[in-house]
């Protein structure tokens, strides 16, 4: 006896002739090209009825497309876990994705290494666009992207990165100058600062920032440097900052999970926030209502920087021209009980 054989796979003539409509007009229609709103109806109705199921895999590898977009963090593989910025960016950006039907691929530099080897992925035709986050100044991934002309959005601003690339961010420099002056106007008279990540636009903005906040009052020992973003280098800026300067009643660290870090060595040395020393972050992270007491920080939409990085991309693929100038979202000051 023979085995049954395969029920036939409904075809796009299929389609059309159910729905009475031509084939180049169904065409259109899963190509998402205009058509009547008559004929939109008629032919979902037709794929409905003949059980319609469109061959993506075939459509792509004639269309030169892969449906996937790459989400680029350019960071320690532990910061990438800890950070919950960049969690929060990589869900905004693939919510968007999944509604366009793209799947969203993963990739991690965190050495020399990793970007040859993301740099032979995006070019091997693997990603139709890429989402960068965290790059560096003169970081290779951006002459890369570049090189490719690949449609890709940046999250922040390298400042080598090419005018033609559109970046989506917020205003570092006002947002750290304004969480500066609020807690100077505490009466707070040696404030410090933990700045990290200064290889970046972010970390060197929020800086300038700070600097710009306290003109003449500024104290370059009182800026202890770190290289990341994390509770680890927030505990050993601190540290050093008590070393150099003990009358430090105020301090400003670049991000909420260094605040954090902070919080645990004034504890341990006896002093506490506001009351000793007044203390405010940066994101408005989760990190953020961890602490004790809560902090007051700058809140980071991170979310919705992911969403407009993915939208951006989606937009090139589709042959729009990037709008004139670039995304930067708002940032208000959430202020709490550590100030």
């Amino acid at each position: 006896m023979a085995p049954p054989s395969k029920p036939r796979r409904a075809t796009v003539h299929d389609v059309a002739a159910a729905a009475g409509i031509s084939r180049g007009t169904v065409s259109r229609v899963l190509n998402g090209g205009y058509v009547s709103a008559e004929a939109r109806a008629a032919i979902e109705a037709a794929i409905a009825e003949v059980g319609y199921v469109p061959n993506t895999a075939a459509r792509n590898l004639v269309m030169r497309r892969s449906q996937a977009v790459g989400f680029l963090a350019l960071e320690p593989h532990s910061l990438l876990l800890d950070d919950p910025n960049i969690g929060a960016i990589m869900l905004g950006a693939n919510e968007v994705l999944s509604v366009a039907d793209h799947q969203m691929v993963n990739l991690v530099v965190d050495s020399a290494r990793d970007t040859e080897r993301v740099a032979r992925y995006l070019s091997g035709g693997f990603v139709d666009g890429a989402i960068i986050v965290s790059a560096r100044s003169h970081d290779p991934i951006t002459r890369v992207i570049a090189e490719l002309r690949l449609p890709a959005t940046f999250v922040g601003h390298p400042p080598d990165l090419h005018r033609s690339i559109p970046y989506v961010g917020i205003d570092n420099v006002g947002s750290a100058r304004a969480i500066t002056e609020r807690l100077a106007a505490t009466g707070r008279e040696h404030i410090a600062m933990i700045a990290a990540a200064l290889d970046r636009d972010s970390g060197a903005d929020r800086l300038t920032g700070f600097r710009a906040a306290l003109g003449d009052r500024f104290d370059p020992r009182l800026v202890a440097e770190v290289p990341l973003y994390d509770y680890a280098s927030g505990v050993k800026g601190m540290r050093e900052l008590l070393a150099r300067e003990p009358r430090i009643d105020g301090l400003f660290a670049a991000s909420d999970a260094l605040a954090a870090g902070a919080l645990e060595v004034l504890r341990d040395a006896g002093r506490s926030a506001p009351g000793d020393i007044g203390v405010v972050g940066f994101d408005d992270s989760s990190w953020a209502l961890r602490t004790q007491p809560p902090l007051s920080t700058v809140h980071q939409p991170a979310r919705e920087i992911g969403r407009n990085a993915a939208d951006l991309v989606l937009r090139q693929l589709r042959g729009e021209e990037p709008a004139p100038g670039n995304v930067l979202l708002p940032t208000p000051i959430v202020w709490r009980a550590s100030a």
